[in-house]
Formats: C-alpha cells, sequence, structure tokens
C-alpha cells in the first residue's frame, strides 16, 4: 500500500517525534508499504522518509519546483523517485492521487492544510482512502477537541467524525490500516443530517 505521511518539515521539534516517526515508517515499510511524502531531509517528513529507507521500503517525493530553487539543501536524498509540481496545491493533489491511505503526524500549518483537504475530500466522496491522525504525545488533543466542539455547535456533522481515526499508537495505527476504511457519505446526509 502507498501510504502519504503528512508531517512537520521543523528540525526544531523535541526528538521524541523524529523518534516515534521514523520507528512507524520503519515498520511499515517493513510491512510491503511505500511512502508517499513532501520530499523533505528534515524534521518528521526526514524522520519518515529514514524510517522507510530503514526498513528497505520506497520512498517517492512530492516536491514543487520552486522548492528546487529556493531550498534545495531541505530536500531528501534518500527518495527513489522524486515528482515535480509547479504549484504546492498541485503537490497536494499527486500526494492524494498517489496515496491509498494517509497518517497525519505532528506538523504545523502545512500538515493542516493536507489533512483537513483529505478529510473534506473524503467527506464530499472524492476518495474513499483511510486517514489517520497519529496522536504523538497528546499532539493531537486539541484537534479533537475543537471537532468535537464544531459538532456541539452544529458546523460540522457528527458522522464526519468517523472519516478519520485518531490512534495514540503505532499498533492501533498499524491495525487500521489493515482492516483498511471506506467509509462512504450521501452528501445531502451529511449536509442535512
Amino acid at each position: 500500500m502507498r501510504i502519504c505521511i503528512y508531517g512537520s518539515a521543523s528540525n526544531k521539534i523535541d526528538d521524541k517525534y523524529k523518534k516515534a516517526v521514523e520507528e512507524l515508517g520503519e515498520r511499515l515499510a517493513k510491512s510491503g508499504h511505500e511512502l508517499v511524502y513532501g520530499g523533505g531531509a528534515n524534521g518528521l517528513m526526514g524522520a519518515a522518509v529514514r524510517g522507510f529507507k530503514k526498513g528497505a521500503g520506497k520512498a517517492t517525493g512530492i516536491v514543487p519546483h520552486f522548492f528546487k530553487q529556493n531550498m534545495a539543501e531541505a530536500l531528501s536524498e534518500q527518495s527513489d523517485e522524486i515528482i515535480w509540481t509547479d504549484t504546492m496545491h498541485q503537490r497536494k493533489q499527486k500526494m492524494e492521487e498517489l496515496a491509498e491511505a494517509f497518517i497525519t503526524v505532528p506538523g504545523g500549518v502545512g500538515t493542516f492544510d493536507e489533512t483537513f483537504s483529505v478529510i473534506t475530500d473524503k467527506q464530499l466522496g472524492v476518495h474513499f482512502k483511510p486517514i489517520a491522525i497519529y496522536n504523538l504525545y497528546g499532539f493531537f488533543d486539541s484537534f479533537v477537541a475543537l471537532m468535537d466542539h464544531a459538532v456541539k455547535e452544529k458546523f460540522v456533522n457528527e458522522k464526519c467524525l468517523s472519516i478519520y481515526k485518531v490512534v495514540d499508537n503505532a499498533e492501533d495505527l498499524i491495525e487500521y490500516l489493515k482492516k483498511g476504511d471506506e467509509t462512504r457519505f450521501v452528501i445531502s446526509e451529511v449536509k442535512n443530517g
């Protein structure tokens, strides 16, 4: 299975996150999975690709051309393949197109954007792929609270909470991916439910 991992590109984060994501990447690769990611060498993107390579897995980086000109040093040399795009939007589209499942690990604004994009697309029926949110060290507790609050205030239909799975450990994450999740909605039910 080709798994897209969304996560931080910052090296300023605590090493405990990098270690956990690298271990996850290695486990996924040893189980025969492939990585689709943003092509970065730093932060949790870098940890994911290092883990996949330790586990002898394949990694495909999706990178906008302007990174080559402005941030070439931030790109991982461990990618087996780099697919170049013109824009960040095209990068997200290509990642979503290639991936058969998504894992979000802690990150910043870009990670949030990517995650909400695949959640929205699943809600709209654009895809029916599993989406796992890896809640390392409680990082996504506030995300869970935000979504619960949005449901309570009727901005989000409660059925939308089943679009993704929040997991606190690698075992539950891997089990979720094994089982698969093709939650489907009739959009009128989601809008009016």
